[in-house]
């Protein structure tokens, strides 16, 4: 069932009342113009141009390989499907770590070219200088703490992040720090579950899940995981809600041997 299409469309206000009424924000990934018409119209609150596009969309090992110039193609696909949902788009690794002045050059591309609403991006007081100067330009940026894809090759591992005290405060402070320089939202990604109640209960702004339980804000997960369309991604915190790779290939081999035997195309679907 489609939302009714006279509901305004989600901006980083509503999601702030969200949190303040105490609705749960429910996101997901879209890289593309077809699904990100039915993630819309199915009534999404939020959809992440994620940098996971490099994984799911180009086959890439992790998140690194993806560019600017391919992070903005994805996104202005979205955002030209998008009536009411809002769009925040990941800047990709090497976009923003090095250089602030760099980094508002990304942001306002992203903008610009891609027609986004936000931006998010990863880390804490070691990007303040960024995030800092992209919220300057009136730009909306989303934080992201916890596992940090972009870092996998500091942390080695995809395993679950501030299970030590020592990083759990880390965290902490981290989260504070974003929602003081003036985030909309963060996403923790891969943390205990009890941390992830903490820092929800902790900020005043929207904390949204990937693994990290139930208490948070809002949820988050990849469109391609949740469908079942990628078969070897099993995390504890994916739920699947369609075996789609199964159901597509079991349609394709049916067209092939339809086309095989002569039975499609029939009298009906000829001119």
């Amino acid at each position: 069932m489609s939302v009714n299409k006279e509901i305004k469309r989600i901006t980083t206000h509503v999601i702030q009342s969200m949190k303040e009424r105490g609705e749960k924000i429910a996101m997901l990934t879209g890289y593309d113009y077809s699904m990100a018409r039915i993630l819309d119209e199915a009534g999404i609150d939020i959809v992440l141009v994620g940098d996971s596009a490099s994984n799911v969309m180009a086959g890439h090992e992790t998140t690194l390989p993806i560019t600017l110039d391919q992070m903005i193609y994805h996104a202005a696909s979205v955002v030209r499907a998008i009536k009411r949902s809002l769009v925040v788009v990941d800047l990709p690794f090497g976009s923003y770590q090095g250089s602030s002045r760099v980094a508002l050059e990304s942001a306002v591309r992203i903008m610009k070219e891609a027609g986004a609403h936000a931006v998010k991006m990863e880390g804490g007081a070691e990007i303040e200088a960024s995030v800092r100067r992209i919220l300057s330009a009136g730009v909306p940026v989303m934080g992201h703490l916890g596992l940090t894809p972009q870092s996998i090759y500091k942390f080695g591992t995809y395993s679950v992040r501030a299970k030590e005290e020592a990083e759990a405060g880390k965290l902490m402070e981290d989260a504070l720090l974003l929602q003081e320089i003036g985030c909309f939202a963060i996403v923790v990604e891969k943390i205990p579950a009890e941390l992830g109640k903490r820092v929800a209960e902790n900020l005043l702004i929207p904390v949204i899940g990937i693994g990290a339980g139930g208490h948070v804000d809002g949820q988050v997960l990849v469109t391609h995981d949740m469908l079942g369309i990628t078969k070897d991604f099993q995390p504890r915190f994916l739920r699947r809600y369609l075996d789609m790779f199964d159901m597509v290939q079991n349609a394709i081999q049916q067209y092939i041997s339809d086309v095989k035997s002569s039975d499609f195309p029939n009298e009906k679907e000829q001119y």
